[in-house]
């Protein structure tokens, strides 16, 4: 059949345009034959997207805006660019508009016609699940600026704070804060910091211990505060408070300066501070009953971080951040009520709590690192304290560890010498006990007391794991039976049956695996980080991973997490308990494609290292 002018001419302009220009001939002339032509004039009001009738536009001439419901600016189209194609590729309902800025024709094809492309090219199919990706990356982007948490210390932070020099008497500087009204200043000579005074100051150090106003500041002030960048980010700020118990933080330019001043006031002021009223609260606590109702609030501040759109790194530090202050909360308690420690100690959280990527789902992972000047008669005090902590976390709702993998398990209350002695023998008899051991003993982090402690105990990891050729391929050979859902033809692999029938475990066959790849990389390498993403990038530092790799990887992760994490969301919203699972069918056609393609990416990483660190061992 002979093609008309017209038809031809549409034809040679779609053949120099993305992604027809890609296309098989007989594809390219199919695409020309079903579209249809449409003027339009700039000014006539006329709505080009019909929410009844899902069409690809292709811009022949003029140029076009694209505009959300709330009439924020989202793209402008020119000749050879397209738009209406998200609904296609989703199924949603339009909600976007589309305005006319330069008076142009519009070719449009209709919806079967362009599933049938999608369908039978794969370049074609690809070019708009891309497309789409970048641009809801970009929304997503443009929505976190005006996430609170995201926003940089500058935003929010006092400028320009009050100081006073280390010889001013305690008098003046109480009658500095009085009259400004502020609860701290700055101590500082010559232009740099030297310490803070607080109103916690004044009461602690001074009116508790019975000193004049005429004591000058330094001998009360705090030395050596901690500080944060004007750059940093406002989540950033609340680990930091809450890991050091501090209200107060000097910000510090680049150039090493005090420029401002953030306290946990003006963090509670911001708007969706969720996170520091939480932490405020748990802070005041003095029982676990008391910390039992405060921690019914956790699940509604991941709903509204996730509801947020909060990468899911953040989201997973931010929740993490809220069980290292019950943690930390509990651990006073039991503090209080037994009397000081006999010996030094640091309380340890391993899985995903050592790695600060917890979710609505988490179980508790924990242990007691004790100094070697521990005697077995100090056993009884750090016996009832592991008992009131971990009672206390269960009571939150951290389940007791199914595998006893908690600090009132006997062996998992022991001095540096045994934890030592513990990890040598699984890294240099690396059995499947040994290597189960060593999943979730290696993501380890410290959560309170002496933190010299853990220094030590890391230090003989990581010399002792990094040489060791032989457990590196053990562990990579363990981690590789944690596989990614793909079956033939890329098909998702579900349970057939049971209670998650038809469905996957996000966690187990899809987070697990990068972390999985991530702990390998930092033990050969020999770096102390415990964040996935962290060690990732260490990995790129030391030569082991390549950067595009690294990128790869990464971006895996943060859309396999978000995914598992938005379906946790959708289950909190219906009033469920949240799980791992996913249905593919609930979910577009377009995500099921970015979440093979992420799976894939998976797949590539483990097979490389399988040849870097297997080869010739196994």
């Amino acid at each position: 059949m002979n093609d008309s002018i017209e038809t031809r001419e549409v034809r040679e302009f779609l053949r120099n345009y993305p992604p027809f220009d890609q296309l098989p001939e007989t594809l390219l002339v199919r695409a020309a034959r079903a579209v249809k032509i449409s003027y339009h004039r700039q000014g006539s009001g006329e709505t080009l997207l019909d929410p009844d009738s899902l069409k690809l536009y292709i811009v022949r001439s003029g140029a076009y805006e694209i505009r959300s419901s709330e009439d924020e600016l989202l793209d402008r189209i020119d000749v050879g660019g397209c738009f209406g194609y998200p609904s296609l590729l989703t199924g949603d309902a339009i909600t976007n508009r589309a305005l006319v800025i330069e008076d142009g024709l519009l070719y449009q094809i209709d919806e079967e016609t362009f599933q049938r492309l999608r369908s039978q090219d794969r370049h074609f199919d690809r070019f708009f699940n891309q497309v789409h990706a970048k641009r809801l990356r970009r929304a997503v982007r443009q929505r976190e600026q005006h996430h609170t948490l995201n926003q940089r210390v500058h935003e929010l932070m006092v400028a320009s704070p009050i100081g006073v020099a280390p010889d001013c008497t305690i008098e003046v500087a109480a009658q500095v804060m009085s009259e400004a009204r502020i609860s701290s200043v700055l101590v500082e000579a010559g232009g740099r910091l030297q310490g803070i005074l607080t109103d916690r100051d004044l009461r602690a150090r001074v009116l508790a211990q019975g000193k004049t106003g005429r004591t000058p500041v330094c001998e009360v002030m705090s030395r050596a505060p901690v500080t944060i960048g004007a750059e940093a980010y406002l989540f950033q700020a609340v680990m930091l408070m809450s890991e050091h118990n501090v209200h107060h933080l000097p910000v510090i330019d680049a150039d090493g300066r005090t420029c401002g001043m953030l306290s946990s006031t003006d963090l509670v002021k911001s708007q969706k501070s969720d996170p520091v009223l939480l932490i405020g609260e748990i802070s005041r606590q003095s029982d676990i009953a008391g910390l039992q109702r405060v921690s019914r609030d956790i699940p509604e501040l991941l709903r509204n971080l996730i509801a947020r759109d909060a990468r899911a790194d953040e989201i997973g530090r931010v929740v993490t951040t809220v069980t290292d202050a019950l943690t930390r909360q509990l651990i006073q308690q039991a503090v209080n009520q037994l009397g000081e420690p006999p010996v030094p100690f640091t309380w340890l959280a391993f899985g995903s709590q050592g790695r600060r990527d917890q979710t609505a789902k988490s179980d508790q992972d924990n242990a007691l690192l004790l100094s070697d000047a521990f005697e077995p008669q100090h056993d009884a005090y750090f016996k009832a304290l592991a008992q009131h902590v971990c009672d206390g976390l269960n009571a939150c709702g951290y389940d007791y560890c199914h595998g006893e993998i908690m600090a009132i398990t006997d062996r998992w209350r022991k001095p540096l010498k045994t934890w030592q002695h513990y990890f040598l023998e699984w890294i240099h008899e690396p059995s499947n006990k040994a290597l189960m051991h060593a999943s979730i003993f290696f993501d380890v982090r410290a959560v309170y007391g002496d933190s010299s402690l853990l220094e030590a105990l890391q230090q003989t990891i990581l010399e002792a794991s990094q040489k060791n050729s032989i457990f590196l391929a053990y562990m990579t050979q363990n981690a590789l039976t944690h596989t990614p859902p793909l079956g033939f033809f890329r098909q998702f692999v579900v349970e057939r049956n049971g209670e998650h029938a038809n469905a996957f475990d996000m966690k187990k066959r899809g987070v697990v695996p990068i972390i999985d790849i991530g702990r390998i990389y930092a033990l050969a390498a020999g770096v102390e980080a415990v964040n996935t993403l962290e060690r990732l990038r260490a990995a790129v530092d030391a030569g082991m991973l390549s950067l595009k790799a690294c990128r790869d990887l990464c971006d895996a992760y943060e859309y396999i997490s978000h995914l598992r994490l938005e379906n946790q969301g959708r289950m909190l919203e219906r009033g469920e308990a949240a799980d791992n699972y996913l249905q593919p069918e609930d979910v577009s056609d377009l995500v099921r494609h970015q979440l093979r393609d992420a799976f894939n990416v998976v797949v590539q990483a483990q097979s490389a290292l399988k040849m870097k660190f297997t080869r010739g061992y196994l």
